[in-house]
């Protein structure tokens, strides 16, 4: 029995060498998973599921693949991906999950979510979020030429990049204070999230008692992948093939 979690591998026809290295994941030993959740940011860049170029078609089919096979596949919308609506669903068999999500993993309450509402202190980028999470703005957005939202997209990507580059790194990670609070509000002494690329595993006390928090790793330079069975969890990476 294992159940595999991943998160922020940002997809994109330009970083072959990551989709492999997914591809292989995803045909090999996700086949041998009792469920797959991926946290967030698999794609770089989301501006809807109507976006049918065919490098999302290849990450699409290979998803409905493993999903016919049998093999549960659960989403939680990152900070890149936060437009993949139901027909992505549909097309890859996935259950879009809520954004923060209590499972039972093996006997455990485990909260699941993909990170960034735990960075408080980034203020700029919880305003920002707070924008593009609007249900009103997000229905405008897609109703604009694909064209445009590539264009705008595009920008958001690259002014993400530069602001990101003069913040502090206690800015983008995690704020204790919220990680308590939210682990205490959702009743759970176990978390899993991705966004800040800081794999680890945390222990904490919440109301006096142990806790802990397992930050998932990004896909920049290699996979990271949690494998978690009823004996226990465990953070691992995947090399990267050489051309």
């Amino acid at each position: 029995m294992t159940t595999c979690f991943i998160a922020d591998l940002h997809l994109s026809a330009d970083r072959p060498d990551i989709t492999n290295c997914f591809l292989r994941f995803l045909s090999e030993e996700a086949t041998q998973c009792e469920a797959l959740y991926v946290l967030g940011d698999l794609f770089e860049m989301w501006i809807g599921d109507d976006d049918k170029n065919p490098f999302h078609r290849q990450i699409t089919e290979a998803f409905k693949t493993l999903t016919d096979a049998g093999v549960p596949c659960y989403f939680i919308h990152g900070n890149r991906d936060f437009l993949i609506g139901k027909q992505f669903s549909r097309e890859t068999g996935m259950t879009l999950l809520p954004e923060h999500t209590v499972i039972d993993l093996y006997g455990t309450p485990t909260l699941i979510l993909h990170g960034d509402t735990l960075c408080t202190l980034d203020e700029s980028y919880q305003r920002y979020r707070k924008k593009v999470h609007n249900p009103l703005i997000q229905w405008l957005f897609l109703r604009l030429p694909l064209s445009w939202r590539q264009a705008v997209g595009r920008k958001m990507r690259a002014n993400s990049s530069n602001t990101n580059q003069m913040k502090a790194d206690a800015i983008m990670d995690v704020t204790p204070e919220a990680v308590v609070d939210l682990m205490r509000e959702t009743q759970v002494k176990h978390m899993i999230h991705g966004h800040t690329h800081r794999p680890a595993v945390h222990t904490l006390q919440v109301d006096h008692q142990q806790a802990t928090r397992i930050v998932l790793g990004d896909w920049y330079d290699q996979g990271s992948v949690l494998i978690c069975t009823p004996d226990g969890n465990q953070l691992e990476t995947r090399r990267f093939q050489v051309a």
